[in-house]
């Protein structure tokens, strides 16, 4: 098995700046096009790709203790916890920064509806002073205590999401390099879980080598805990337990791994356990899954359309088909992202169409496992639409001898 090496990756060696300059831009130039005064964010992920400041960003995701305000023409105003004014220093497309006004209840408890109303005082007038008599604001999260405060002040709240989605998509070189880096990280913390593997560790012991190898390299943490073995890989989507790992199971994992600079490295193998090769059953799901990455990957490029793109894709065999991943491919960035390309089989409820651009990084999924079956193979790999095709951004190998 070839070993994949990383070499210290320092945070002077990208060009923080422009990176910065390059993705507040995408956010403006998304709220002029909709006629927006500015954007107030709360997802802590757009807060990244905004303004590039952080702070305890998993526990923020459910107490919402930090927020921002950008003006599509003035300042960026970061909302900070208690005493982390000092997390912006140093970032020079930070303007401001104050102290938050939360609204929670377990922060506000019964004051909840009177500090939500001397919040949207202070955005409200943050609207007025920047948006030249336009009160049209962009949101992304924000609950009803707040919404209807915000709106007494006569502005119209309008989807921020949508903002941030659009603005994220298309990569820029320098977006591009911390991605590559953050893949480097986790396929580097892959080969350690490759030499982990041995009959007798549990699933989470083995999970758990992921997650060390990220932080001692400088990433940040892991979105979910998909890692199953044995029969506990079909279905999927069950999480990592205290299974003792046997000899001659399959390991199935997706790492949904935030690395160095918040980039997501979304990268799925299968293994097996053991010196033994696979049984014919599992070259066969091998196989297929195998089969259905590298054809949909063959038949991207720029300028097809989601829809068109599926109608191409791989067709599953029938028994293949009700277990199937959730989507044929996704968008992915600081998190997985949009776009969300739907099977075909799920294009009348929840799909959408869209042109593929030069710029876009995606996934693209397989999960082949038949309903009763006992065991099932995940395989995804991490690409980019480039002006001629795709380069494809994984390099951590398949087991080509499997097949």
């Amino acid at each position: 098995m070839k070993t994949l090496n990383t070499p210290p990756f320092h945070s002077h060696d990208l060009d923080l700046s422009s990176l910065r300059r390059y993705r507040l831009s995408r956010v403006r130039d998304q709220l002029k096009q909709r006629d927006y005064a500015g954007i107030v964010l709360f997802d802590p992920l757009n807060i990244r790709y905004a303004t590039d400041t952080s702070n305890m960003q998993v526990w923020i995701m459910h107490n919402a203790s930090r927020y921002a305000f950008i003006a599509t023409e003035g300042p960026v105003v970061v909302f900070d916890f208690h005493n982390c004014e000092h997390l912006s220093d140093g970032n020079e497309f930070v303007d401001e920064v104050r102290p938050v006004c939360s609204w929670y209840y377990f922060d506000a408890g019964t004051r909840a509806e009177e500090k939500a109303n001397r919040w949207a005082d202070e955005i409200g007038d943050l609207v007025r002073q920047y948006g030249g008599g336009n009160t049209r604001l962009a949101l992304d999260h924000c609950d009803p205590l707040g919404t209807d405060a915000l709106r007494s002040h006569g502005i119209t709240l309008h989807n921020g999401q949508e903002v941030m989605e659009e603005a994220r998509n298309i990569k820029s070189p320098l977006e591009l390099e911390a991605m590559r880096v953050a893949i480097k990280t986790c396929e580097t913390a892959m080969d350690k879980m490759r030499t982990a593997l041995t009959p007798g560790i549990t699933e989470n012991r083995l999970w758990s080598v992921l997650h060390q190898q990220n932080i001692a390299l400088g990433g940040e943490w892991i979105e979910t805990r998909l890692l199953t073995s044995g029969p506990r890989t079909n279905p999927w989507f069950q999480e990592c337990s205290d299974r003792i790992i046997q000899a001659g199971d399959i390991v199935s994992f997706d790492t949904d791994l935030i690395g160095p600079f918040g980039y997501c490295a979304d990268i799925s193998r299968t293994w097996i356990c053991g010196e033994d090769p696979p049984n014919d059953e599992q070259r066969r799901l091998y196989a297929v899954a195998y089969e259905q990455i590298h054809h949909n990957m063959e038949i991207l490029h720029p300028g097809i359309t989601a829809f068109e793109f599926v109608d191409r894709s791989f067709k599953l065999p029938e028994q293949y088909i009700p277990n199937r991943y959730s989507v044929v491919a996704h968008g992915i960035g600081l998190c997985d992202e949009h776009p969300a390309i739907h099977n075909i089989e799920d294009r009348e409820s929840s799909g959408y169409d869209l042109v593929l651009q030069p710029g876009m990084t995606l996934c693209i999924e397989s999960y082949v496992g038949a309903v009763g079956g006992h065991e099932g193979i995940k395989l995804e790999q991490q690409v980019l639409i480039t002006e001629e095709g795709i380069e494809d951004l994984t390099t951590y190998p398949f087991e080509l001898e499997w097949l």
